[in-house]
């Protein structure tokens, strides 16, 4: 009788070891998840390890030295360049590997391969925005230059020969709640990442949105909806900078074209978010009690766990260089070394443009320059977990990809034939300015570094030991004439096409102005007096409040541009005011009303965590803004047409109180701007008020900060951070975005920096490293950025020590 308890412990064994050693749907395989030896009891790191190690790798070519300080930020001790960014690459392996490849994943459109269908339109859009062909022309370029093929090959080594060492055990848990393996590193993905950043900061247009708007309520009225520039109240070049005469000029056709395109749109697009952004700026010596010149550099993006950022120094030779890279490619993208120090802030430039085109033969021609020429057909086989692999053929035209057709159609959406002209397409080594810039000693260094720069285009913030700061507005901008780009264009022949590029040294920069300090945060980069037409998607208020802070201030200190980063006080607000009261009466409320208008009405315009006004401002705003548009432009169908930006509405209603979208076109009455402003504040009370009964409606609880896991786990992520500030404000902090590295660094001849990045160096959500510095960036608080000589090891900042020396 014993058999059968046997027979039935087996199977039930069997069953078990078989349910748990499998993937079922989304389930991971908790047999390995919960294995003591290689489960994700392995990623857990005691507060108390110790990290000194000597390490034998194969590729080195000689000892280099790594310390690690008390936030486990290396600094790396090399005798030549390839063993750098070599240990660059095992050490951001290391430490960051599960992000590394998502990150490039998600460029590449390759997400259903570990996650399944739910990001198969995600990955398909990537493929069709020709992410990988921009790559690959990139890679071509990068690797005809024998300082970025010799950094990035070198850097691809170090992170293989980290990959090579993981055990099941160590793997990074990420990579064992999904079920899959790490695969080798490449110079491709270096390349991906790169366009990644580049789909981020130069992926938004409003083409179609424009287009749509012609349509249906005519060109005049979609250039004040999407303008091409909106009013710079302060530009990047102070207003009145003599700019020569262009040396090149684009020749429009004869007949206007926006006609052309005769129905509307319904293509439902993803843009990435209108804020990304950030703020730089530098101050001369003459205005710092120091005498030497302050930099200043705060990147405004997407917050996730793990950051963007990884914090390093690098010191081979004479370069000895410290700031944030980029987990995923060599070197530092802003920082500092011994002789200058530079930030980057996004130029919102629009690089991309949209052309109808004609396919026949099942995309295999279309029509351009009065015949039928061959399409080049891009194989897409898109790896779907769980599921049959599909493959998707993009047609690539003399435009570009064709984005959208008959074989990717939105559901109800447009069967049209779309090609996209996107700068981030062309060969280009934006890699090379910055391991230039690593090295730069001077002004001229830095001008020679920006120019193999072109896409994404940024504001380059400069500062030098010698006391010059100056700031280039650059990249390879389109050469277009005026209108070009801001619609959908007919791609039926090169009529339409762009005439070249602005020539690099045209674009607008400048050089210690007598103001005594440069600064830059996505406005307008000049007056209209700059010759060249530009389209882009700026910024006002930000801008204009350093500006105001920086002309004002003098004896300035690294504290006070700490202050100034922080700052919360919000100019949108300051020049919305006073319109709301202008059309708004207060005898009609009631006397809870009372109570919430009275907090805007005394408001000091300080949107920090603890303001109840900036929460009551804003609700109030977004209803207005509601009311305005909505009515006009949610028409459904994946209609291309999206609200104006809040700069924009702002300025056209000070401009004109009655333009005509204040009119309800769902009602049989005429409303003026009073009745929707005193609306817009009613619906805005009833929201604060059940805000203000729960004890939330300080805006670091109204609102706050979520900085998520790229995966989307709660428990990897940080939740309900107890934040202020807001879009248009210097502190740009929203509630999944927001400053992602702060930088202040004074030029003495001793370099004193300070920085911080809200997460920490580790990508394991088991280590104290991971989200360490999250609650003091909440607070605004900076740590020390240590820079090390090489020669004294027993500074007491040091906590380890590692050596890495050729070896198997």
């Amino acid at each position: 009788m014993r058999i059968l308890p046997f027979f039935s412990s087996a199977i039930v064994t069997l069953v078990l070891i078989f349910v748990l050693g499998h993937k079922w749907g989304s389930v991971p395989p908790f047999g390995k998840l919960l294995s003591p030896q290689q489960g994700f009891w392995q990623n857990a790191t005691p507060i108390s390890k110790n990290y000194n190690e000597d390490l034998r790798l194969p590729a080195l070519t000689g000892k280099v030295n790594v310390w690690l300080d008390e936030r486990m930020v290396p600094h790396i001790f090399a005798t030549n360049l390839p063993d750098a960014y070599y240990v660059e690459g095992y050490l951001h392996a290391r430490d960051r590997l599960w992000q590394m490849e998502l990150q490039t994943r998600a460029a590449a459109g390759r997400l259903s391969e570990i996650l399944g269908r739910v990001t198969l339109h995600f990955d398909r859009m990537q493929r069709r925005k020709g992410m990988v062909y921009g790559a690959e022309n990139s890679l071509r370029v990068m690797e005809q230059d024998t300082i970025t093929k010799q950094a990035v090959d070198a850097y691809t080594a170090g992170v293989n020969a980290y990959i090579h060492q993981l055990d099941a055990a160590h793997l990074p848990v990420e990579y064992k709640l999904l079920d899959y393996q790490p695969e080798d590193w490449t110079p491709l993905k270096c390349a991906l990442l790169l366009k990644y950043m580049a789909d981020d900061l130069a992926g938004y247009d409003n083409d179609m949105d424009f287009t749509n708007a012609c349509h249906l309520f005519g060109v005049a009225d979609a250039s004040k909806m999407y303008p091409s520039r909106n009013d710079s109240l302060d530009p990047i070049i102070p207003i009145g900078t003599a700019y020569p005469a262009p040396s090149v000029k684009a020749i429009a056709p004869p007949d206007s074209v926006i006609s052309g395109v005769q129905q509307l749109l319904h293509f439902k697009q993803d843009k990435p978010d209108l804020d990304n952004g950030s703020n730089n700026w530098a101050v001369s010596g003459r205005k710092t009690r120091s005498g030497a010149p302050i930099l200043c550099s705060d990147p405004h993006l997407g917050l996730h766990l793990p950051s963007l950022w990884y914090e390093v120094q690098i010191k081979v030779n004479d370069m000895n260089v410290y700031g944030a890279s980029l987990p995923g490619a060599p070197g530092v993208v802003i920082g500092f070394n011994d002789h200058i120090a530079w930030g980057v802030t996004n130029a919102e430039e629009d690089v991309k443009d949209y052309y109808l085109v004609q396919l026949n033969d099942h995309g295999r021609q279309y029509l351009f320059n009065g015949s039928f020429q061959p399409t080049t057909p891009r194989i897409e086989d898109i790896v779907i977990r769980g599921a049959a692999t599909l493959h998707d053929t993009v047609a690539y035209t003399h435009w570009g990809p064709v984005i959208y057709d008959t074989a990717f159609p939105q559901k109800n959406g447009d069967k049209r034939a779309i090609a996209m002209r996107w700068k981030a397409h062309d060969p280009s080594d934006e890699l090379m300015t910055f391991l230039k810039l690593n090295h730069a000693k001077n002004y001229e260094a830095y001008v020679d570094a920006l120019k193999t720069y072109a896409c994404p285009a940024q504001n380059f913030a400069f500062a030098s030991k010698d006391g010059d700061i100056a700031i280039w507005h650059n990249g390879q901008y389109p050469l277009r004439w005026k209108g070009q780009g801001q619609y959908l264009l007919p791609g039926t022949d090169t009529t339409f096409d762009w005439q070249g590029f602005i020539p690099q040294e045209e674009n607008p920069h400048i050089k210690n102005p007598e103001r005594g300090f440069i600064a830059s945060a996505n406005q307008n980069p000049t007056d209209t007096t700059y010759p060249y037409p530009v389209i882009g998607s700026y910024d006002v208020f930000r801008g204009k409040r350093i500006n105001e802070q920086l002309a004002a201030m003098d004896q300035i200190t690294s504290d006070d541009m700490k202050a100034l980063q922080t700052d919360y006080t919000n100019l949108f607000a300051r020049a919305a005011i006073p319109l709301l009261e202008r059309h708004f009466k207060p005898a009609l409320l009631t006397k809870t009303q009372v109570q919430y208008y009275d907090l805007v009405a005394h408001w000091n315009l300080v949107a920090d965590a603890q303001s109840k006004a900036a929460t009551v401002f804003n609700l109030w705003w977004a209803n207005l803004e509601a009311g305005l548009w909505d009515d006009d432009l949610d028409r459904g169908d994946n209609l291309v047409l999206e609200r104006p930006a809040s700069v924009t509405t702002l300025q056209w209603l000070l401009r004109d109180s009655s333009m005509h979208f204040i009119d309800d076109v769902h009602t049989p009455q005429q409303e003026d701007l009073s009745q929707l402003v005193q609306q817009a504040f009613v619906k805005a009370v009833s929201t604060a008020d059940s805000l203000d009964r729960t004890g939330h409606l300080a805006l670091g609880l109204a609102r706050g900060t979520d900085i998520q896991h790229l995966a989307r786990l709660p428990a990897f992520s940080r939740m309900h951070l107890r934040t202020g500030g807001g879009p248009h404000i210097v502190n740009a902090t929203k509630q999944g975005h927001g400053p992602s590295w702060r930088m202040v660094v004074e030029l003495t001849a001793q370099t004193e920096a300070y920085g911080i990045y809200p997460g920490g160096q580790s990508g394991n959500p088991g280590s104290p490293y991971y989200d360490n510095m999250v609650s003091d960036w909440v607070q605004g608080r900076y740590y020390p950025l240590h820079v090390f000589d090489g020669a004294h090891s027993d500074d007491p900042n040091i906590r380890y020590h590692l050596t890495f020396a050729p070896g198997r």
